[in-house]
């Protein structure tokens, strides 16, 4: 047996996407363009699928200071920050993220995804308890793993029934920590913020908010989902990424405990991983700066969300949450979302094909995601295209397979 075996039926699953039509999961981009266009299979593509809420991957300020930071400081710190990659300008940027989101402290990881390997790794031990909301992102999961802590999954955004399983095990002694998101990236809905506050209340437990896709998105200072629902006291911890609304790479965990720079010793994510380099850093300064400075890019986004999320409404499409700059288009089958996507693909739209198992209960998606840098005009194509597609729906019965859905 080869060692790669064990991936021959995911192999074959990919092998009949392609058989309809381009690469979903790896699809190649000739050139971006801007913030909101790219030349794909050389026919300039409107995207809508790039978690670039605020456009700021353009924005000349940003541009700059990444291009500034390169020429004085090299491409790269070759390092660790326990080693030889902890610069001035990383500990600024420390200090710039724990004065925005009202913190006495914050540490700058690598990756999102490391931020919360980080964190939940570095927080949780195994005679603690993690209390984490059953459609986390991936990265949640894996962190809580490598913690050793018992982990104890409650049902999505359904703060009773986190109550109910903190309720079983209030006189163990073991510190809980109850994990969410602010918005949730795949279905687009957001967190119960306060009734989970007051469960965490109740039972004396930490709180850790994931706020990558609530950055910049959610509050009246685009704090994320805490300071939306007015209970940013509650959220013990907070963990974000650089790569949604601040258009670069890297993540952050913050916090008012006194304790937390022990983690730089502890969270192996951390300790082991090469720093950000100075031109990311220098970008993601800028982009934190611009983002204050302009609070009309989050009414611009939410402007956009609301005219395709109507727009989709009205045109008969399943919506799987309320208005949100993430709006997951649920179809019925794999069949079908993998020919809708080819489609608008063809039409000179892209947006992210989510099935199973990577989707919450099965589900099979087309996920759009919006962005300030979206003119009305480019929304009202996303919609026609929508429309256009509609007239051909249903498509294949159910159980149909995505090659006998070809376009």
């Amino acid at each position: 047996m080869d060692i790669l075996d064990k991936y021959d039926l995911i192999s074959k699953r990919h092998s009949g996407l392609l058989e309809v039509g381009e690469e979903p999961f790896g699809l190649r981009m000739e050139r971006v363009l801007s913030a909101t266009e790219a030349l794909v299979n050389g026919r300039t593509t409107i995207l809508a699928g790039t978690n670039n809420y605020l456009g700021l991957t353009f924005d000349p300020a940003c541009i700059a200071a990444g291009v500034e930071a390169m020429q004085a400081q090299g491409t790269g710190t070759t390092g660790s920050r326990i080693a030889n990659g902890t610069y001035a300008m990383h500990e600024d940027l420390e200090q710039a993220i724990a004065k925005y989101l009202k913190r006495s402290n914050a540490i700058v990881f690598s990756t999102g995804y490391q931020a919360n390997l980080g964190m939940l790794a570095g927080l949780a031990g195994p005679h603690d308890v993690i209390f984490m909301d059953a459609d986390s992102h991936s990265s949640i999961y894996d962190g809580v793993r490598l913690s050793g802590a018992k982990v104890i999954r409650f049902r999505h955004n359904d703060a009773a029934d986190l109550d109910r399983r903190l309720a079983r095990s209030d006189d163990d002694g073991a510190c809980k920590l109850i994990v969410v998101e602010g918005i949730y990236s795949m279905l687009g809905d957001k967190a119960p913020m306060k009734e989970l506050a007051e469960v965490k209340r109740k039972h004396d437990a930490y709180l850790l908010v994931d706020e990558a896709h609530s950055l910049g998105v959610l509050g009246e200072h685009g704090r994320g989902a805490a300071e939306e629902a007015g209970v940013e006291d509650d959220a013990d911890f907070v963990v974000g990424t650089f790569s949604k609304s601040l258009g670069a790479i890297g993540g952050y965990g913050a916090s008012n405990h006194p304790k937390l720079d022990v983690l730089r010793f502890n969270a192996r994510a951390y300790m082991y991983t090469a720093s950000c380099s100075p031109s990311t850093v220098a970008t993601v300064t800028k982009a934190l700066e611009r983002m204050q400075q302009s609070p009309e890019l989050q009414k611009k986004l939410w402007s956009n969300a609301n005219r395709l999320y109507d727009g989709l409404i009205e045109l008969g499409y399943e919506i799987c949450s309320p208005a949100s700059p993430i709006l997951a288009i649920r179809l019925k089958d794999e069949a079908t979302a993998v020919w809708v996507w080819n489609r608008l693909l063809q039409n000179g739209v892209y947006v992210n094909l989510a099935l199973p198992p990577g989707t919450p209960n099965g589900a099979c998606l087309l996920r759009c995601s919006l962005s300030a840098a979206h003119s009305d005009e480019q929304i009202d194509e996303i919609r026609q295209n929508f429309a256009a597609i509609m007239q051909h729906l249903p498509l294949p019965s159910e159980g149909a397979t995505a090659t006998q859905a070809r376009a």
